[in-house]
């Protein structure tokens, strides 16, 4: 049995993305007034008063650079949401994030090339399975159907 791991935003580069994102700009902390933000660093949504910002995430540049993949005119940077400060990461055992959010899976080439995209119902192990069905995917990104934001990386355990 195949077992599939979300990936929130790496610790190092939350570290830099809290500094500077991807884009160059500088982090902007902001207390969140409402909750409820999707934050990739510990994939949950956000509470009411928790310091968070809004900053701009290349995740398949970044997973690129550790694999010397070239993902070509794939290579693209959106805005996610973060804690401002270090936080503890995902909790064990939550499931499958950010469930009630329409979603996407997009599967990725070991090269960095987008292979398929799906629109899916229902975000369970059966997604992922599906496409990782084909071994030519390498890992997968799930995004939000609303916005195309990235939520989180999906990898083989």
């Amino acid at each position: 049995m195949t077992i599939y791991r979300a990936r929130p935003v790496p610790a190092p580069a939350l570290k830099e993305l809290r500094s500077v994102d991807d884009a160059g700009r500088p982090a902007v902390p902001l207390t969140d007034e409402e909750g409820g933000a999707p934050l990739r660093c510990c994939l949950r949504r956000s509470t009411r008063g928790e310091r968070i910002a809004l900053v701009s995430y290349a995740p398949l540049r970044r997973w690129a650079a550790g694999t010397g993949a070239d993902p070509g005119p794939y290579d693209e940077q959106g805005p996610v949401f973060i804690h401002a400060e270090e936080c503890a990461g995902p909790q064990e055992g939550d499931g499958h994030p950010f469930a009630n959010t329409h979603r996407t899976v997009r599967r990725y080439s070991a090269d960095g090339r987008i292979l398929a995209g799906e629109l899916v119902a229902a975000l369970d192990d059966e997604a992922f399975r599906n496409a990782f069905d084909d071994p030519s995917v390498a890992l997968v990104h799930v995004r939000a159907v609303e916005y195309g934001c990235f939520l989180y990386e999906v990898t083989r355990a």
